[in-house]
């Protein structure tokens, strides 16, 4: 691929873009990653198209295009993913945030505005934090109403990364705890939580599409029983840490609705409804404890 102006590599990405849509990967991949190697804001696509990129610019360039056309990600290049209008690090031991998690973001911030005088403790868990997205957004938008957040991961390399985006998003209202699942927190007389939240792995493991993802880490991505052993234990367990009232919020497969709302229904959960993706996919399911 050769390599010279702005002019040039847009033409360039255009027939990149254009040819087999199943290998296909989206057009902004490189014209972000271009604007990264050069650090240059995004109108200079348009205002500067005769920028020469230098000799090392060019091979990063083509480098990355490279690394991209073989299964890495965009942002695992860039180091960082935009989630809920922050900026997230991430990297190979968390998963990347996706635009279909902002909806349980959203869903679980539109419960607290209906419910709002009838909460008491103000403390919210995220289960599985990874690069911290989900409880980073939340405490973002809930500090100055004094919630706390408590967000665990079982990766300490993942707690890692969601410390740092806690810090360099001005987040203090979040505390970031070890842990497999529910394991290392302790058991009190009063359930501690209005609201749980988990955006857990759920793709079957013998999901097709789990060959294609040689990027991400796996571990967070699929579980046993048709993806849904983990909802499964987060959803069983949920009512010991949960306040009566509380809600209780998973983000899980297009295909799985019916099935995690049965969950919810077999252990006791009420007002148990799915929410849509931006796609119009099942993908939020929500449902409050007796």
């Amino acid at each position: 691929m050769t390599v010279s102006t702005i002019r040039q590599i847009k033409q360039q990405i255009r027939q990149l873009t254009n040819g087999d849509t199943d290998n296909q990967l989206p057009p902004f991949w490189f014209t972000d990653w271009l604007l990264y190697v050069i650090d240059k804001p995004a109108i200079a696509l348009m205002t500067d198209e005769d920028y020469q990129l230098t000799d090392s610019e060019t091979a990063q360039f083509k480098a990355g295009v490279m690394k991209m056309q073989q299964g890495i990600p965009l942002a695992y290049l860039t180091g960082q993913q935009e989630f809920w209008s922050l900026n997230f690090k991430v990297n190979e031991h968390t998963l990347i945030p996706r635009p279909d998690t902002e909806v349980l973001v959203e869903q679980v911030l539109n419960w607290i505005n209906a419910q709002l005088a009838q909460l008491s403790n103000k403390r919210l868990l995220d289960l599985g934090t990874g690069s911290g997205c989900i409880a980073i957004s939340l405490a973002h938008e809930l500090k100055h109403a004094n919630w706390q957040v408590v967000a665990v991961d079982l990766s300490s390399e993942a707690l890692k990364v969601a410390q740092h985006n806690a810090v360099s998003n001005n987040v203090a209202n979040v505390e970031f705890i070890q842990s497999s699942w529910y394991q290392a927190l302790p058991i009190c007389d009063e359930p501690q939580f209005d609201i749980i939240v988990s955006n857990p792995p759920y793709i079957d493991e013998t999901d097709e599409h789990l060959a294609h993802l040689t990027a991400e880490p796996i571990s967070a991505l699929s579980a046993p029983n048709h993806g849904l052993a983990d909802i499964e234990h987060i959803v069983s367990h949920a009512t010991t840490y949960l306040c009566a009232g509380g809600l209780l919020a998973i983000e899980h497969g297009h295909d799985q609705g019916d099935a995690v709302r049965q969950l919810f229904l077999d252990n006791g959960f009420e007002s148990v409804h799915t929410v849509k993706d931006y796609g119009g996919n099942d993908r939020v399911t929500l449902g409050q404890a007796q």
